[in-house]
């Protein structure tokens, strides 16, 4: 037991450099504000104050919001019938077409977004439409192995049992199929939504700068401004918001389990 305990010690190192630190050091730029030459950092609630009087900035959060549940939506009714159709062909032919769907995974996200940059710089398209375009296609892959995943563990002779007790296939689908795959649709709309509503370079590269995001607020004021206590004040605010979704997804999970 001991020798597992030690195998701990490099994770809670890397947990502790990468991620409780960093979260403190946000947390204290959220919490103060610039002082002068005597006193470094006064603790304050303006940075949060600020955010949350502005107009301005609940739009952009209810923008990221929105685009963050439209694209996990998107790729829910794209990514099922995918994945309801890879998990029905045979072995060797799933494991092709899993691998097809990871492809492109294989290539730097930034990478693919340049690449729809240049696909979609002579489209008429509204700057809105081709970040949704830009954000399905970076994290519909996800949301169609997640749902895959599920679907393929599922015993067939439940359908079997199914149709023995009169249901026709779609029956069989509602009553069976879709039931047991809804914990992947959960993992699926947690692993596309977080990181949509956070995302900034998607929005950047695509949007032309006209549609801004919470994440592009965030890069602009410790990159831009350097006005980084506002800064680290709406990271954490995202960090709530991320926080909360995660426990409203468990909790749709939960209630499945049960």
């Amino acid at each position: 037991m001991k020798g597992f305990r030690r195998l701990l010690y490099p994770y809670a190192v890397w947990v502790g450099a990468f991620i409780v630190v960093p979260m403190l050091l946000v947390m204290i730029y959220a919490f103060t504000t610039s002082g002068n030459s005597v006193l470094t950092f006064r603790l304050t609630l303006a940075n949060f104050a600020r955010f949350f009087s502005d107009s301005i900035f609940i739009s952009v959060l209810w923008r990221s919001l929105k685009l963050a549940f439209i694209t996990t939506v998107i790729c829910i009714f794209l990514g099922y019938p995918v994945a309801y159709a890879i998990s029905r062909l045979k072995p060797g032919s799933q494991a092709m077409m899993v691998l097809l769907v990871t492809i492109p995974m294989w290539i730097n996200m930034l990478v693919r977004t340049y690449a729809w940059r240049g696909i979609l710089l002579e489209t008429n398209l509204s700057p809105e439409a081709k970040v949704y375009i830009g954000m399905v296609y970076n994290f519909l892959p996800f949301m169609i192995l997640e749902i895959y995943t599920s679907l393929s563990k599922m015993d067939p002779n439940l359908l079997v049992a199914a149709n023995d007790l009169g249901c026709d296939n779609r029956k069989a689908f509602l009553k069976v199929t879709l039931p047991l795959s809804v914990p992947g649709i959960i993992s699926g709309i947690t692993l596309v939504f977080l990181p949509a509503v956070s995302s900034f370079f998607i929005p950047k590269l695509l949007g032309g700068g006209s549609f801004v995001l919470v994440g592009n607020l965030i890069e602009n004021y410790f990159v831009t401004t350097g006005d980084w206590n506002f800064g680290a004040a709406i990271s954490l605010i995202m960090t709530i918001v991320v926080l909360l979704s995660m426990r409203l997804t468990k909790h749709f999970d939960y209630s499945q389990e049960d």
